[in-house]
């Protein structure tokens, strides 16, 4: 039943349609505007203004998005269980924007910022933001995650973001920058709201979704099973038996066996859902260290100089390049050759975006290797200031290949974990989606802090002074972690059989075995 927020019934002629779609969009966009226009350039903004070290602002920038993602399964189970989508969305959006705006305030009032670098005898004084500085830093970032958490994301705007937003943070300064993320995000919630008598609202639980006691067979009674009994994880079994000793059956005592069967798909995606993870730890350092690799080079365009952190835009149009070739070119030749009306399986979909990965900390690893050659022969190792004279665009590359191998493990995840989840427990299988993305930035936060910790500060490989460190050899190790991660993962493809497949298989098994009973 269709209905407003009063309970009346929907006219079709008064609501939804493109109009209403259009604002619902307008907000997603200007929710990916904000984010995004915050993500990307954050690395510079901890190191040159809070004068935070490379490390630390790496992690500080991969916990922010982390919990963005993680917080994702918090907005959707509160939509689907209590306040619905439209009031998730509306208090989410007001969280964000009450975030940015904290953000926004923190870059105008100068007490919440440390004092610019003084130049000593040729070299630089930093003084570090203090703990009260990072504190105000930090709730305006994490209000502004929790915010992000309860909006469903998509691609709208992110050229934008990667772009203008960029070049007016690092050129007008973060305070107009941040100032625009702010109002963008308040209008995409007045926006939103504004339409909210042309919505149509769903009511929250299905009533046929709900556990019915009626639904338990009494003794004797044959019952139809929705899915049919593996032999896998047969010690599952256990929670479907039912107690002859017990009267009172309910959800609580006895488990349908469909409900064993869901648990056994779910168990069977978990070493796909696991070695998937390392993808979004390389993903991470295309808004970390590949942007500080970026602010050392020569950014020239004629008298244009590109701000570092909008060499990401290579990666988000290698995402828009790789969808469309993969569509006309990769998916015709791919259904002649597997016989797959699909092109490519969602998994051989992924493993394509993990070897990629692969080949991008490689590139990544010679480019910095590159850098360091120019940045030593030129008498630079020493300054951490001075601009290298090699060509930003020796990082493309990476970005390109991060951001192709994005185009092809994000849609055959969001495709495998839809496609393979129980039917009623959809809103699991895009929090298992998400899930991959939140850890492999945590992952990445957790093995910077290892490297760091580790190197020491005698030969660190992640100095402060990128052309005193040994960022090629965090890239070397990345390159091996995904190496060996790939391995795993083709074991763990060729091991996993797909449900359509296995449940046809079952059932043709389960009618043999009724045959001969009979028989």
């Amino acid at each position: 039943m269709l209905g407003t927020t009063r309970g009346r019934t929907a006219e079709r002629s008064k609501t939804g349609g493109w109009t209403s779609a259009a604002m619902i969009l307008g907000g997603e966009a200007c929710e990916r505007l904000t984010t995004l226009g915050i993500a990307v350039n954050m690395v510079t903004y901890l190191t040159s203004t809070m004068h935070l070290g490379n490390a630390t602002a790496a992690n500080t920038v991969t916990n922010f998005l982390g919990t963005s993602f993680m917080l994702c399964l918090l907005g959707g189970f509160v939509a689907d269980t209590f306040l619905g989508r439209y009031l998730t969305i509306a208090i989410f959006a007001t969280v964000q924007a009450t975030g940015v705006t904290v953000l926004t305030i923190s870059t105008i009032i100068p007490s919440l910022r440390p004092p610019k670098c003084a130049i000593k005898n040729g070299a630089a004084s930093c003084i570090q933001a203090s703990g009260m500085q990072l504190t105000v830093l930090y709730i305006a970032l994490y209000l502004t995650a929790l915010g992000t958490g309860g909006l469903k994301s998509s691609v709208s705007g992110s050229l934008a973001a990667v772009t203008v937003l960029v070049y007016i943070q690092d050129n007008l300064g973060r305070e107009w920058g941040y100032g625009i993320c702010a109002c963008a995000i308040v209008i995409g919630l007045v926006v939103f709201l504004s339409g909210t008598r042309r919505y149509r609202f769903k009511k929250l639980v299905d009533s046929s979704m709900l556990f019915d006691i009626d639904d338990i067979p009494a003794e004797g009674k044959k019952k139809k099973q929705s899915l049919p009994h593996s032999k896998q994880f047969c010690f599952l079994d256990k929670a479907a038996i039912k107690d002859p000793d017990v009267t009172n059956v309910n959800k609580w005592n006895l488990s349908t066996l469909t409900d064993v069967e869901e648990v056994k798909l779910v168990i069977r995606m978990l070493p796909i859902w696991a070695t998937t993870i390392l993808f979004w730890t390389v993903y991470a350092q295309m808004t970390t260290f590949s942007v500080s690799q970026a602010t050392t080079m020569d950014r020239h365009l004629g008298s244009f100089q590109i701000p570092a952190a909008s060499l990401t835009v290579f990666f988000v149009g290698s995402i828009l390049l790789t969808v469309p070739v993969y569509d006309r070119i990769i998916v015709p030749i791919t259904r002649k050759v597997f016989s797959n009306p699909q092109g490519l399986t969602p998994l051989q979909r992924m493993g394509v975006g993990l070897a990629l990965s692969i080949l991008a900390m490689v590139a990544a690893a010679l480019c910095e290797l590159k850098r360091l050659h120019v940045a030593r022969s030129h008498g630079l190792g020493d300054d951490p200031t001075g601009e290298i004279p090699i060509s930003v665009f020796l990082l493309v590359p990476q970005f390109f290949l991060v951001g192709a191998g994005e185009a092809f493990t994000y849609i055959g995840q969001l495709d495998f974990f839809l496609r393979e989840c129980p039917k009623g427990m959809k809103t699991m299988s895009t929090g298992l989606f998400l899930s991959t993305l939140s850890l492999g930035f945590f992952f990445s936060s957790l093995l910077v802090s290892i490297v760091h910790k580790v190197t020491g500060d005698k030969k660190p490989w992640l100095a402060d002074n990128l052309n005193q460190g040994k960022l090629y050899d965090f890239y070397w190790l990345l390159a091996i972690l995904s190496a060996l991660n790939f391995v795993i993962y083709l074991g763990c493809a060729k091991w996993y059989v797909y449900k359509d497949k296995r449940l046809a298989e079952e059932g043709i098994e389960l009618e043999e075995q009724e045959f001969t009973c009979h028989a």
